[in-house]
């Protein structure tokens, strides 16, 4: 399966495109007159919404019109992500969309009522995270190898809570069950957030959660930090051995998100929009924000977020079939 390749293909992208500049200078850029909105397709609190939080503050700045961040949620995302597709084409309103609501809600739901490949618009990639393999420290295993032999020990006794179905932190485990071979009750909550906040409180035992919402409890000692999920170890949590390291290289796995607009918004303020995206994320601060809350600041171009959306919904659905996952 491939993998996101967010250190090869989007660290040199970390530029001002020259599109937005040419149409600058012909006098064609778009500015925007009023407040704009971003939509967060889950609660407060969680990996995607603490990032937005961090992005919008500095497109604020920068376009010099507020930019609120609004959580809307239900139905694994797809609530807010609608939202965004019947808002009016202008460049005004934006979603957060994620790896779970724009590659992995598709193949789980028949009945979405919209098409997140023709009916959005890609600005750019706005953060990829890794995920972190999380356990309640009732849990009896110090380590990921004492993990791996607790659930096998144990099939179908031990449980993990997700973001909701469909969610990265619904596929990524289940992608952990097929390569490790072991089996985990899967418990579907609304957002990422109460998801840890039972993890914490014991009611499930597992998460593999993306790191921006982990790690303040993992640094609190609320939770036992296993693994991660990503192509190398964190620079976060630089002793926690990686996928490979425990030997599972396929169940390596990044999350992701990115700036989408509804389709037909006017090219002028998607490129307006895609430049100040990648200043922002250019900064030095803006950077140490992210990565300080575990994530990694990640620009792109529109074409090359089409290519990457593309590439990943492939992947999920091999995952989802092999899994044979559904939403109830």
């Amino acid at each position: 399966m491939n993998r996101l390749p967010r250190r090869s293909l989007f660290t040199a992208s970390l530029v001002l495109p020259l599109l937005p500049r040419i149409a600058m200078a012909q006098g064609t850029a778009w500015a925007p007159t009023r407040a704009l909105r971003m939509v967060v397709p889950f609660p407060p609190g969680g990996a995607t919404d603490v990032v937005a939080r961090i992005l919008a503050e500095r497109m604020q700045e920068k376009l010099g019109q507020p930019v609120p961040v609004e959580n809307r949620t239900g139905a694994g995302g797809n609530v807010g992500v609608e939202n965004v597709v019947r808002s009016v084409p202008d460049g005004y309103t934006l979603l957060m969309g994620t790896t779970g609501t724009l590659t992995i809600n598709p193949h789980l739901y028949n009945n979405m009522g919209f098409n997140p490949a023709t009916d959005l618009a890609g600005v750019s990639m706005a953060f990829a995270t890794d995920h972190v393999l999380i356990v309640n420290p009732s849990v009896p295993a110090q380590t990921a190898q004492e993990f791996l032999a607790l659930v096998k020990s144990r099939p179908g006794q031990l449980s993990y809570g997700s973001g909701g179905n469909g969610s990265s932190t619904h596929l990524v485990p289940e992608l952990f069950k097929l390569v490790a071979g072991v089996d985990m009750q899967h418990v579907p909550y609304r957002g990422s957030a109460p998801a840890l906040n039972d993890t914490v409180a014991g009611n499930v035992q597992v998460m593999l959660d993306q790191l921006p919402s982990a790690l303040p409890m993992i640094q609190a000692g609320r939770v036992r930090a296993l693994a991660v999920t990503g192509p190398q170890r964190s620079k976060a949590l630089p002793e926690l051995p990686t996928m490979k390291e425990l030997g599972l290289p396929q169940a390596e796995a990044t999350s992701w998100g990115a700036i989408m607009v509804a389709a037909g918004t006017p090219q002028a303020a998607i490129d307006r929009l895609n430049a100040v995206i990648r200043e922002s994320l250019a900064e030095p601060t803006t950077q140490q924000r992210l990565a300080g809350a575990g994530a990694d600041a990640v620009s792109s171009t529109p074409v090359e977020l089409a290519a990457t959306i593309r590439s990943e919904t492939e992947k999920w659905g091999r995952v989802v079939r092999e899994a044979r996952i559904t939403v109830n």
